[in-house]
């Protein structure tokens, strides 16, 4: 049974590498293109071209612009499940108390009481 979690343990662990490096690779990519079209030549390009280039760098503002608040959004769920998780344990925790008093109670009554 312990081989079969470990499989599935290391399964996991290959597929986030797997995607943190597609994510690595993506992010280097995108970031390359975009410091590519910032350091054009400007002065000599052609007016449409400066156009489009405005447009283009318009849309890489807003897309980023959502990706940063999609980020935010995910890290605030982050937070709040793991605050969520603590209060759990902690709510946990007298129950947990209770059954120490009921085990070493129960251990008192066998060790020491005789009928």
């Amino acid at each position: 049974m312990r081989q079969i979690i470990d499989q599935i343990v290391h399964l996991l662990q290959q597929g986030i590498t797997a995607i943190f490096k597609f994510v690595d690779l993506v992010w280097r990519w995108s970031f390359g293109e975009m410091f590519a079209i910032f350091q054009s030549d400007w002065q000599a390009l052609p007016v449409w071209k400066i156009a489009i280039l405005a447009v283009v760098v318009i849309a890489i503002v807003y897309v980023l612009y959502r990706g940063f608040f999609q980020l935010w959004h995910a890290a605030e769920q982050i937070f709040k499940a793991f605050v969520d998780l603590l209060m759990v344990l902690v709510s946990v925790l007298p129950y947990v108390l209770l059954a120490g008093v009921i085990a070493a109670a129960g251990s008192y009554l066998i060790k020491h009481v005789n009928f």
